[in-house]
């Protein structure tokens, strides 16, 4: 599924890269490289991490990493150490795949960025390309530049290179050998060659850009997402005081090719470790330049307001008071996903649990742990005595779960749709009241 064969073909002569970060973003694009061909060294300052992949062990959920990860250890193509300045030194093609979390004023952390540019300036003595795949803030890799040149390395040296990723949490295999381009941002036409071979594109279009061109194209990207998912959230609330249900405006935009059907999905809004947090980047960024954002800012306020509008539609039919039992089915920010950051559902058990309900949850990845929360192991039994299943994530066995079970587990009988993912017809006729935002 995530392997077509011909890479196992791998190339004549195979690269030596070294990742620096062993976290999402560097593990999936370590071991598509291994994959690809080349001898990757990916190094950690968490010997903990580092210990735990070294016995096949990796602190992330995705489809098919891990038995990726031991294959390629086995075939020796992909090593983990915490040797980071040896790593740096000894090979030819670093790729930086550090965190860069948000501030609180909404800007990157960039102090794992700069730990990692201070060492290769420091053991830097052949000739290197250096590839940001974190994603930063415009302007950063011409700061890489400039440090290297002010910290006395020759430009004949190195090269910087900003090539952002794409991937989607739980298909970010099938991205990375999949994907619809890649993007790359030079100063130097002397890299370009070796980064054609680096993933083995094959007829992959590829977009040779400016370093800060590059940069943008990401935050341009993530923008463009999360404003269709705001469009549709919004969209959903006038189809709502229209009686239409959103399902079929939705149909007919996606057929539209100028549209396409891909995140005009209506609910509870979007999280997760990227959307926020480049959103927040960009308006930062954009602020320094004494850029209005306009557009940016409805997108986030409308995002933001999501949760309040669904949790007043449970309290029309559910006032919250004591002994209000609610059970809420997903609380990673996606399916396909153990990843918690900025998930809505969180929010959203956190504000039911400030207005007075009892909950309870389940997930088929996490098991919250928390006092306020009492987390189920068992779907169903998570229901049992519930007046109220409100459906968060939208987990495909939440989708095709036996629902004469969960009315019979229930005390109640209100499932609240907060991903516009259920057929509501059918719970209808099954005598449980569906509600939702958009939906008939």
């Amino acid at each position: 599924m995530y392997k077509p064969i011909f890479y196992e073909i791998g190339l004549k002569e195979f690269m030596k890269i070294c990742v620096v970060g062993a976290g999402y973003v560097g593990l999936t694009t370590a071991a598509a490289l291994a994959v690809f061909g080349h001898e990757v060294q990916c190094v950690d300052t968490d010997q903990v991490k580092i210990d735990d992949l070294l016995q096949g062990k990796i602190p992330i959920y995705e489809p098919g990493l891990e038995n990726l990860i031991i294959e390629y250890s086995q075939k020796n193509r992909l090593y983990f150490s915490n040797k980071i300045v040896e790593s740096i030194r000894d090979y030819s093609i670093i790729l930086i795949a550090v965190g860069t979390p948000s501030q609180n004023d909404g800007s990157c952390n960039l102090s794992f960025m700069k730990q990692v540019v201070e060492m290769i300036v420091a053991t830097i003595n052949s000739y290197k390309i250096i590839i940001t795949k974190s994603t930063v803030p415009p302007g950063t890799n011409e700061w890489i530049h400039r440090t290297f040149i002010e910290m006395g390395v020759k430009d004949d040296l190195f090269d910087i290179v900003s090539n952002p990723e794409f991937l989607r949490e739980g298909r970010a295999l099938w991205d990375i050998f999949h994907p619809n381009k890649l993007v790359f941002g030079t100063k130097t036409d002397r890299p370009l060659e070796v980064l054609k071979e680096l993933y083995l594109n094959g007829s992959t279009p590829l977009i040779f850009t400016s370093l800060t061109g590059a940069e943008l194209i990401k935050y341009a990207s993530n923008f463009f997402l999360a404003t269709k998912i705001s469009f549709a959230n919004e969209m959903a609330r006038i189809c709502d005081a229209f009686q239409v249900d959103y399902a079929d405006i939705k149909k007919g935009l996606g057929t539209d090719p100028r549209i396409g059907p891909d995140f005009l999905n209506a609910g509870l809004g979007f999280g997760g470790s990227c959307l926020p947090k480049d959103l927040h980047s960009l308006k930062h960024s954009a602020l320094t330049h004494n850029i209005e954002t306009k557009l940016l800012d409805a997108v986030m306020e409308i995002n933001d307001s999501q949760i309040e509008l669904y949790l007043q539609r449970l309290n029309n039919v559910l006032p919250a008071s004591e002994g209000k039992q609610i059970t809420v089915w997903g609380v990673t920010f996606k399916p396909g996903t153990d990843d918690l950051r900025s998930s809505p559902a969180i929010t959203l058990i956190q504000q039911s649990i400030q207005r007075g309900y009892t909950v309870h949850t389940f997930d088929p990845m996490v098991k919250l742990d928390s006092c306020d929360v009492t987390s189920h192991s068992d779907q169903y039994e998570s229901v049992n005595n519930s007046d109220a299943l409100i459906i968060a994530t939208e987990w495909e066995q939440f989708i095709h779960c036996d629902w004469s079970e969960v009315q019979g587990r229930m005390k109640g009988s209100i499932v609240l749709d907060a991903r516009n993912c259920l057929d509501g017809e059918m719970l209808r006729r099954q005598g449980l009241l569906y509600l939702g935002v958009g939906i008939r």
